[in-house]
């Protein structure tokens, strides 16, 4: 178990850097749980989910902290996206007892798919701020990218941070650094919900999540004083890379399961 541990806490490390720049910190950290679940006694899925919010809350959360000290932020964005996603996170939820949530993996794979190309293709995308139509009056784009991304986020999940990190930069025209700042405090928010019931449902194994957290912390602040340091260019190919490894997980997923 104590060499289980390291390994949890060396991905949830490597976890926390990768998210608190691009967002995609699930495709490292979750894995793990999943892959050394073997090695975890008496560890029931549930556990595993709540284990992991734990840690990856903690270190969202650091990264946000650390990103408010150094990057200035437009809370009339991040306050009305806030409150919707909260909001429309629980609804998410709901629905997703309701109806399988696998059956989006189509939908996602390929709205990934299309912004891994528009981005790649738009090569001074996110790279700078700009002038947009919604930036000119913000408040009911920003009501409306928090409502969808919050109902995706309780219902399925994967992926969120980099849609909120797009829909941020294409729709708002906000750099890649600042739309990364933004999201990661409105995914705090949304997550924090489903950490309440975990905690609520006594689904966390302590022992671990409280470990793994530390170590996504000291990643998520590492990651974000390199992204602020390195600027939005940096973000923007870290983005890059995540949506392509979230593309070919759920496109092993689409085609083999």
């Amino acid at each position: 178990m104590t060499l289980t541990l390291v390994w949890l806490c060396l991905f949830a490390a490597l976890a926390g850097f990768i998210d608190s720049i691009g967002g995609g910190g699930g495709l490292v950290q979750l894995p793990a749980l999943l892959v050394l679940r073997s090695d975890i006694a008496e560890a029931a899925p549930a556990q595993l989910f709540g284990t992991n919010k734990l840690a990856a809350v903690t270190g969202t959360a650091a990264a946000a902290v650390a990103y408010n000290r150094r990057v200035q932020i437009d809370w009339r964005l991040v306050w009305p996206a806030m409150i919707t996603a909260a909001s429309f996170s629980m609804l998410g939820a709901r629905a997703a007892v309701l109806l399988a949530p696998a059956l989006l993996r189509p939908l996602v794979l390929v709205l990934l798919i299309a912004v891994a190309i528009y981005t790649f293709r738009r090569k001074t995308f996110g790279t700078s701020a700009r002038e947009t139509r919604a930036s000119a009056r913000p408040t009911p784009y920003v009501l409306a990218i928090g409502a969808a991304i919050g109902f995706y986020d309780g219902f399925f999940g994967p992926g969120t941070g980099s849609f909120l990190i797009f829909l941020f930069v294409g729709v708002l025209g906000l750099d890649f650094l600042h739309a990364s700042v933004s999201a990661k405090i409105i995914n705090v928010t949304t997550n924090l919900g489903a950490l309440v019931y975990f905690v609520w449902a006594g689904q966390l194994i302590y022992s671990i999540a409280i470990p793994m957290g530390i170590c996504n912390l000291l990643g998520g602040v590492l990651g974000s004083r390199i992204a602020i340091r390195r600027g939005s260019g940096f973000v923007r190919a870290v983005f890059l890379i995540v949506v392509v490894g979230v593309i070919v997980r759920y496109a092993y997923e689409v085609i083999f399961a």
